[in-house]
């Protein structure tokens, strides 16, 4: 043990370095010598304190680094023990035209009969490429770290075209949730989710104290359900109901009920939705006759929103809510879907929960330059 160091932290010494270890946003290093020091604190130990071996036996150091650790603290400053001197490394075994070789390769497709990018995969390639001698998994790793590239990784993503026909529908969206409320001319928002059935074939366990609730990985499916959404664009309101489907006349009727029983005296409801098939007016001529057909679109305004455009319905966006609290499991009937579903509903009205809208058409201006400028404004060219 060396005695020459003796370690004696102050009281403030002491809550600084049990603060940074009860942090958890630091290096790995520097919670250790902060350990270190506690463990060596004469002032608290006193004739109970472990010796250099001891302690970096207990703490799984290497019993130099209890020694170093102590004079820093003794000769220089708390500061100045906890800090990491700097390590120079080993030489970089690769240049940077293999660096870039590599980079490329990693972006390209991965061979024939492979899914995706691995180590295993780049490196034997990368060496081949560029001529190395051999290169370690743990060398690809860092050089893709590097660029921030991890080619065994991919996202599903909705890329939308962006043309004038998507920033003539985006701006008109956004200028309707840009007018001020008007509960003679509401706007509401609608979409639907299909939803899978989706029974248990055996009773799950429920959770307990040391362990998860868990349930059998078998399931047995029970057919699908649909449910329909509305939503206040201006208002703390929304609706939402389960059909069997999403045809025709199953749209047809959320339309004449938002005019009939939601919105029974509004001059006209401003209708946000998506383009499918089914949202038409025709849907209404399909499933009524022609004069109460007429009736009902009397009182309605459709609002499309462009393709591949989700994120622009607010309907869109209270389904992702709908499904994170109350449907992401499995329900395995229907009646027990719409039980829960409208209980969801229900509280999250009572709540008071609102979407807040900030994006506008300044904002999609400013953010979607490049789309603005396919038009000639010379000649109003599309092309």
């Amino acid at each position: 043990m060396n005695i020459r160091y003796k370690v004696e932290l102050e009281e403030g010494e002491r809550e600084t370095l049990l603060a940074l270890i009860a942090g958890g946003d630091h290096k790995a290093r520097k919670v250790k010598r902060a350990q270190i020091l506690l463990a060596v604190d004469h002032r608290h130990h006193g004739a109970d304190k472990c010796s250099d071996a001891q302690v970096a036996r207990i703490l799984a150091v290497g019993s130099s680094t209890v020694f170093r650790v102590k004079p820093k603290f003794v000769e220089e400053s708390l500061e100045a023990a906890l800090t990491d001197e700097p390590r120079p490394g080993g030489e970089r075994k690769t240049n940077a035209r293999q660096d870039a070789a590599l980079i490329a390769l990693a972006c390209t497709k991965p061979p024939q009969g492979c899914a995706k990018w691995t180590l295993r995969l780049l490196a034997p390639m990368w060496v081949e490429l560029s001529e190395l001698d051999d290169v370690s998994f743990g060398t690809v790793r860092r050089r893709l770290d590097e660029n921030e590239l991890k080619p065994w990784q991919k996202k599903m993503w909705c890329i939308p075209q962006f043309d004038l026909e998507y920033v003539a529908r985006m701006e008109d969206v956004l200028d309707l949730y840009a007018q001020p409320a008007d509960p003679k001319r509401p706007v509401v928002c609608f979409d639907e989710t299909p939803r899978q059935l989706i029974g248990e074939t055996r009773e799950p366990v429920p959770a307990k104290p040391g362990q998860v609730e868990r349930y059998d990985y078998e399931y047995k499916r029970n057919g699908t359900a649909n449910v329909f959404v509305l939503i206040d664009r201006h208002r703390c309101w929304r609706h939402a109901e389960v059909t069997d489907r999403h045809a025709n006349p199953d749209f047809a009727e959320q339309m004449r009920k938002l005019v009939d029983e939601h919105y029974p005296d509004a001059d006209l409801i401003r209708v946000v939705m998506d383009n499918l098939n089914t949202h038409k007016a025709a849907s209404l001529y399909a499933a009524y006759a022609p004069a109460e057909a007429r009736r009902v679109l009397r009182k309605l305004e459709f609002h499309f929103t462009p393709k591949h455009a989700s994120w622009l319905n607010m309907a869109e966006i209270e389904i992702g809510a709908i499904i994170k609290q109350c449907l992401d499991r499995r329900i395995g009937d229907k009646e027990t879907l719409t039980r829960e579903v409208n209980a969801c509903v229900s509280q999250r009205n009572d709540a008071g929960a609102t979407i807040r809208w900030m994006f506008t058409v300044e904002q999609a201006r400013e953010k979607l330059k490049r789309a603005y400028r396919q038009g000639d404004p010379e000649t109003n060219d599309l092309s």
